[in-house]
């Protein structure tokens, strides 16, 4: 695949006055499911919402998108507006939802129930997560509960509005904003998970919503059931703490990245690790003295068709991997990288930095091949003990357990 290539950088501008605790780094970026919208934690507590595509003036050259602070300053695209969310405290999560299902007799259940169809929550240094409606901006409640900084958030994909909170009080929490989720007194919390012993950073949910992934400042990462909330098992085998973790688009593969510069891709329901991608310094391209953690990774996230990987590392590179190499096939210098987020389409990669920009790249367009459209159809509804209990030759359960790198 070609290089990834920097197709917009867009940076917050003159930053406005908050104190000096309100720091300006990108924690996190968002698309929305449908790729309508992307969410951008910009630093100095704002959100801004975009509408995508961008216009092609800021897509296909660098550019700088100033703040002129207010929800006014929306710029008109059909009915979708730029907007900004003031949200009062340093943003550190981000996720959408999905919409849920129809029901019969209604067209849309999230709106009949008094939801907007697509709505954005935020994480908050003060323990807070804040609700918005995308397409208005407005808040519509606060899920109250954590004691800590809300570090990541993610929703189920499903549309059940199931949503999973990773806090730096070391638990993460369930929450229900669907319907049946309401009561007198708020959004229900349906459970609170603990386990961790150090802050989690990540928390990401299985596409099939069987399963839950979180990382916290330890060397396992922890895989809960969403059906039972309870761990099913401690993933071990990193040298440092892991940071970042997410599902391959099929839920047959989990990949971990921590600070000991590797990602291990395992499988989630055996929890056999398939391989380990070190994070090798490239001198050769970036002239800075080797410093321990150099390499230290950031941020992990599979691709829409589950092909290829990103991951963004302080040693100041986007990589682009696919699944079956051992070594990056394209990559990128960037700086200050903090996360990183696919297109849910594909073709392009968002990455959040730590000065506050958030800059767009290519990523390899790719078609599938037939093999692995019928792997990732069959893994979507097939566990591992499943697969291998078929009766079919055994060339074929390692090509569909991902076993033949």
């Amino acid at each position: 695949p070609e290089e990834p290539v920097l197709l917009a950088e867009l940076k917050p501008g003159r930053p406005q006055r908050y104190d000096w605790k309100s720091s300006c780094e990108t924690w996190s970026v968002a698309f929305s499911p449908d790729g309508a919208w992307f969410a951008w934690s910009q630093g100095h507590c704002v959100v801004k919402l975009i509408p995508w595509p961008l216009e092609e003036a800021e897509l296909y050259k660098t550019s700088e998108r100033k703040s002129r602070g207010g929800k006014g300053e929306a710029r008109s695209r059909g009915v979708a507006k730029e907007k900004t969310l003031e949200c009062g405290q340093i943003v550190w999560g981000l996720a959408f939802s999905a919409w849920p299902a129809a029901e019969a007799g209604e067209t849309d259940p999230a709106c009949a129930v008094g939801l907007p169809c697509l709505i954005l929550a935020t994480g908050l240094n003060d323990g807070q997560i804040k609700v918005w409606e995308v397409q208005t901006g407005h808040l519509l409640f606060s899920l109250l509960g954590h004691q800590d900084v809300v570090r990541d958030l993610s929703f189920a994909p499903n549309g059940s509005l199931i949503l999973v909170s990773a806090s730096r009080d070391k638990t993460l929490r369930v929450w229900d904003l669907s319907r049946d989720g309401r009561s007198v007194q708020g959004w229900r919390q349906v459970q609170v998970l603990s386990g961790h012993v150090q802050w989690v950073y990540c928390c990401s949910i299985s596409p099939d919503c069987s399963m839950l992934c979180s990382a916290a400042g330890e060397k396992s990462a922890l895989l809960w059931s969403m059906r039972s909330y309870t761990l099913i098992r401690r993933l071990e085998g990193h040298q440092s703490s892991v940071v970042s973790c997410d599902f391959s688009p099929d839920s047959a593969l989990l990949v971990t990245a921590s600070y000991d510069a590797c990602v291990i891709m395992w499988d989630p329901y055996t929890g056999e690790q398939l391989r380990t991608l070190r994070h090798v310094p490239l001198h050769s391209v970036l002239d800075y003295s080797s410093e321990v953690h150099t390499s230290s990774l950031r941020s992990v996230c599979f691709s829409p068709e589950g092909l290829y990987l990103a991951t963004v590392a302080d040693d100041r590179l986007l990589r682009i991997w696919a699944l079956e190499l051992r070594s990056p096939v394209a990559f990128a210098p960037m700086t200050n990288g903090l996360c990183c987020m696919y297109f849910p389409h594909g073709g392009f990669i968002a990455t959040g930095t730590r000065d506050g920009h958030v800059q767009f790249w290519t990523a390899p367009r790719v078609l599938s091949s037939l093999k692995h459209l019928c792997r990732k159809a069959l893994r979507t509804f097939l566990t591992t003990y499943q697969v291998l209990a078929l009766p079919i030759p055994r060339k074929l359960k390692e090509f569909l357990t991902y076993r033949t790198f």
